[in-house]
């Protein structure tokens, strides 16, 4: 149907594109990306095939914003725990 059909009817906003990084940032291919991290090419790999970080993808080629790295790294990073004092029960 054509939106001119329906000048009627309010059209709902089409949501925002995600906004991109700026161009002065440093983006990171695979192998960077992995040597940061200290793991294999597959780590990467696999974390966009499973969407689970931001990416820019060019062609064939697939590089990461280094802020977007940093912000996975800090979602991801586990604080230690202060352990408890345990009371000393006197018999």
């Amino acid at each position: 149907m054509s939106n001119l059909a329906h000048i009627g009817r309010r059209l709902a906003a089409a949501p925002a594109p995600a906004v991109p990084a700026p161009l002065e940032e440093r983006y990171l291919s695979v192998p960077e990306f992995a040597a940061m991290l200290g793991t294999t090419e597959r780590f990467p790999r696999r974390l966009v095939a499973e969407r689970r970080i931001r990416y820019v993808k060019l062609g064939t080629h697939v590089r990461f914003p280094l802020s977007v790295v940093r912000e996975f790294i800090a979602a991801h990073t586990v604080e230690p725990i202060q352990p408890r004092r345990r009371a000393r029960r006197v018999a």
